[in-house]
């Protein structure tokens, strides 16, 4: 680690103490990671669970146990929160209930998880004058205009029809009835509260709208390291059923299109908005790769051919399986049909540009899946015998 870090416009950067709300978590773990191996900051880690951070927890031998401590609570009713908010130079809120599968199945706690809840966090921060750095998602877009124009309109070849800008696309969404926005008005309704606290009483913010960011400890893979019922997010879906030689689903026939972002290259933009508070307060910034743009079928595709290089397993007869969003997901499912961002402001506020390709950081994700479950599957065999 260098003695002195400089910032974007030459000047020393200053140790700071960051609270980092859901630290235990993908994005958590690797932010943490970054923080302690490269930078003197100190983080308080407010999470429910470790599993995911332990290996920067224990032993005490660590070089840097002292700039880390965890803080096992729930924001929802911990009068902790605003001690630990006040103890800190910035605020980073990663929590969330981000799983598409529950925005139809638990709407509730959808809503509450990612508006309610997160109200004592915007409003501590501006009371005692903290930086906040929140976590939002590319969700907040909802459709794109493209999706509402006639199949042969040539204004859908027009960038500004799907091409998603911070500054100036709509967010659009389906009827109330499709709960599946729950999620993204929830998101986009604490983002219009967090702007509106830093345009009426001065808090200092940078909101993150995150498009797939992939890698190693994402989401959960049910039964080994998440729950027995549930669904997580398309990529590990897919590699859930590469790991049980299972059929990938694709909803809708996969038609759906995304971009995705190797989770290092966009660990390393956070740093940015961390270290350059001059060039990250009061923006939103997209995070995300456009240049990794694939339909959900594509994506499954490449996913199987990349399994098949990283497990030395061939390939199922039958790879993909086609279902409906109704029968995968519930009633009242609805998606947007393209994420593709823009990236005009993150590179020039930060001069971010993210590096690593699609099949480079599919590669990377599940060489770890693999030798994860491996070791899963090789635990449960061995059973402790009667004394």
């Amino acid at each position: 680690m260098a003695t002195t870090r400089i910032d974007l416009d030459g000047r020393p950067i200053k140790p700071i103490t960051i609270c980092m709300i859901g630290a235990g978590g993908f994005i958590g773990s690797h932010l943490c990671e970054k923080l302690m191996s490269e930078t003197p900051h100190k983080v308080l880690a407010l999470d429910v669970y470790n599993d995911k951070i332990k290996h920067l927890l224990e032993p005490d031998s660590l070089p840097w146990a002292a700039r880390i401590h965890f803080h096992r609570l729930n924001i929802k009713h911990d009068s902790r929160l605003e001690g630990l908010i006040k103890m800190a130079d910035l605020t980073i809120n990663l929590a969330a209930i981000c799983t598409p599968a529950d925005y139809n199945t638990r709407p509730l706690d959808t809503i509450y998880s990612n508006f309610i809840d997160a109200l004592p966090v915007v409003k501590y921060c501006s009371e005692n004058n903290k930086r906040l750095i929140h976590f939002s998602t590319c969700e907040v877009y909802g459709k794109t205009i493209q999706s509402f124009l006639p199949k042969d309109s040539p204004l859908r070849q027009d960038p500004a029809c799907y091409v998603l800008k911070e500054d100036i696309s709509p967010c659009i969404f389906g009827s109330i009835e499709k709960q599946r926005w729950s999620y993204a008005c929830a998101k986009q309704l604490i983002e219009r509260l967090i702007y509106a606290e830093g345009a009426e009483n001065g808090l200092e913010f940078t909101i993150v709208r995150p498009f797939n960011w992939i890698g190693p400890r994402m989401d959960f893979i049910p039964g080994i390291d998440g729950p027995s019922e549930g669904v997580p997010r398309v990529l590990a879906c897919f590699s859930n059923n590469l790991l049980r030689r299972e059929p990938l689903k694709l909803v809708d026939g996969g038609q759906s299109q995304r971009t995705f972002v190797y989770i290092k290259d966009a660990i390393e933009a956070v740093l940015l908005m961390i270290e350059n508070p001059d060039r990250a307060n009061g923006h939103i910034f997209n995070v995300g790769n456009p240049n990794n743009e694939v339909t959900v079928r594509q994506l499954a595709e490449m996913m199987t051919k990349v399994y098949t290089k990283v497990s030395g397993e061939a390939a199922l007869e039958s790879p993909t399986i086609d279902v409906s969003s109704k029968e995968f997901y519930g009633e009242g499912y609805d998606d947007s049909d393209k994420r593709i961002p823009d990236m005009s402001i993150i590179n020039k506020q930060l001069g971010w540009n993210p590096k690593t390709s699609l099949w480079d950081l599919l590669e990377s994700t599940l060489t770890y899946q693999h030798r994860t479950y491996a070791e899963a599957i090789k635990k449960a065999m061995v059973k402790p015998t009667a004394s």
